[in-house]
């Protein structure tokens, strides 16, 4: 890989870019606040919430159901809980809410220094399976300077089918090798390479808490290269 060629860099969003485990749950405390809700622990009402969102992807990539967007299934994975919990008295409205939390995640301390300098010199777009509309709301707030939005919703197709990256780069008019997917997930980026995109890793190491134990260090039969913040990524990129 030379930096050079590289014309646009593709995002993973969701732990890369915005801190969702301590995002969600500073959300749904504040809500539970207002609405007088007592005894439940919102940390772990977060992270069993991201827990239910690879299976509901798998109905979609399976073909068991047809393509349905992010903010669909994380509203259906959000009754499944608020039933678990036995959280009583919601609205509508309520669980509308609380179910675009995920609209409303903060980025981590780097992130928009270092998209910034990157999108000086080439495009910069999310390639999430998060939908639009989340993905332009939550850069809104955040202050996201993406050229675009690309990912699942554009695709019809959610990461890792190969359509995810490969319709992104289409839809940008550039071959794969002129394309750069960042994530801080190794299996995202071996599936982006599988597909002939180069790939960089920048390490969340607290995305699942203090003791996180996978997506430590990059694998380097598929990373081409590995940084530690975006600031060092757009150092690396020129």
């Amino acid at each position: 890989m030379v930096a050079a060629d590289i014309k646009a860099c593709l995002f993973d969003v969701f732990g890369t870019v915005v801190d969702w485990r301590n995002s969600v749950t500073r959300d749904l405390q504040e809500f539970g606040r207002s609405k007088g809700i007592e005894g439940v622990d919102w940390l772990e009402f977060a992270v069993e919430w991201r827990k239910l969102y690879q299976p509901s992807m798998d109905e979609v990539r399976s073909g068991r159901r047809a393509f349905t967007i992010l903010d669909v299934l994380h509203r259906e994975s959000l009754v499944t809980l608020v039933e678990r919990y036995r959280i009583a008295g919601l609205s509508h409205a309520d669980i509308d809410h609380m179910s675009r939390a995920w609209h409303r995640l903060d980025p981590w301390p780097d992130v928009r220094e270092g998209l910034g300098r990157l999108k000086r010199t080439r495009i910069i777009a999310p390639c999430s399976n998060g939908n639009i509309a989340l993905m332009v709301n939550m850069a809104k707030r955040a202050g996201l300077p993406w050229d675009c939005i690309l990912g699942a919703e554009t695709a019809r197709a959610y990461k890792p089918m190969p359509e995810a990256y490969l319709a992104s780069c289409r839809q940008l008019a550039l071959a794969p090798a002129a394309v750069m997917m960042v994530a801080a997930h190794n299996p995202d980026l071996k599936a982006a390479k599988a597909q002939g995109l180069a790939t960089a890793f920048v390490a969340r190491p607290l995305e699942y808490g203090p003791g996180q134990t996978t997506n430590l260090a990059p694998d380097r039969s598929f990373v081409d290269v590995a940084a530690a913040d975006f600031v060092e990524l757009a150092d690396r990129l020129g």
